[in-house]
C-alpha cells in the first residue's frame, strides 16, 4: 500500500532538473532505466542520529523521516533542482532492523529471518528550495524460505561484503532472489524506491513530460 502527501507546489511547475541524494547503485539504475534525467548528489546526513530522535515513529513513517532528511539535505544548497530523497527500512520480529556491519553478522541475521516474514518499508521525498513539497512510503511483505546451511553459506561466499551496503543482506535483483519464497508487493519497492508514485509526482509537477 502506497501512502504519500503532497504539497501544491504553487509557482514550481516550470522543467527543472532532478537530483537524487543518494549512493545506492539499485536506485540509480532504476531512474535511469525508466528514461529519467538525473544527477547524483550524495546527502551527508548522520542516520544514527535521525534513528535516535525518532524512536517515537514506526518503521513506515521513519523511512519517510530518513528520505526527507536527504532531499532537505542536497536542496538546501541548490534552488535550481528537484531533489529526490529515499530510504529503507526493515521492520522483523517486532524489531527495526539495521544493516549488518560484517558478514558473520548478516549470516546470523539470515539465519534467524528464514522460514519467516519481515516487512520493507521504501520511503521516497522530493524537495524544492528547502522545502518538501511531497512524500510517500510503500511497504512490502517479504517471506523467506527455509533455506540449509549449505546454502547460506555459499550464497554469502557468492555476494560477499556488497550484501552490507543491504538492509536484510540480500539483493533480490541477485542471487538473494534465492532466498524467498513469496513476495506480496513492488518489486521496485524492494530494491528501495517507491518508483511508481514517484513518477506519479514528478509527472504531476511538471519535472517529466505528462
Amino acid at each position: 500500500m502506497v501512502i504519500s502527501a503532497a504539497l501544491s507546489p504553487s509557482g514550481l511547475l516550470e522543467r527543472q532538473p532532478l537530483i537524487l541524494a543518494s549512493k545506492s547503485a539499485a536506485r540509480r539504475a532504476m531512474l535511469e532505466n525508466a528514461g529519467v534525467p538525473f544527477e547524483v548528489r550524495v546527502a551527508g546526513v548522520d542516520e544514527d542520529a535521525i534513528k535516535a530522535v525518532s524512536a517515537d515513529l514506526d518503521p513506515a513513517a521513519l523511512a519517510v523521516r530518513l528520505a526527507e532528511a536527504k532531499a532537505l539535505a542536497v536542496s538546501r544548497d541548490d534552488d535550481a533542482a528537484w531533489v529526490l530523497g529515499s530510504d529503507q527500512t526493515l521492520a522483523f520480529d517486532e524489531g527495526l532492523i539495521s544493516k549488518a556491519k560484517s558478514l558473520e553478522a548478516a549470516r546470523e541475521r539470515l539465519k534467524s529471518m528464514r522460514g519467516r516474514t519481515h516487512h520493507l518499508h521504501s520511503g521516497a521525498a522530493l524537495a524544492v528550495k528547502g522545502r518538501i513539497v511531497w512524500s510517500g512510503v510503500d511497504t512490502v511483505e517479504m517471506r523467506m524460505r527455509d533455506f540449509s546451511d549449505a546454502f547460506l553459506d555459499a550464497y554469502l561466499a557468492a555476494e560477499g561484503e556488497a550484501l552490507l551496503a543491504c538492509v536484510g543482506s540480500y539483493r533480490l535483483e541477485g542471487m538473494g532472489s534465492q532466498l524467498f519464497e513469496a513476495i506480496d508487493g513492488d518489486y521496485f519497492t524492494v530494491l528501495g524506491l517507491p518508483l511508481w508514485p514517484v513518477l506519479a509526482e514528478l509527472r504531476r509537477a511538471g519535472v517529466l513530460p505528462a
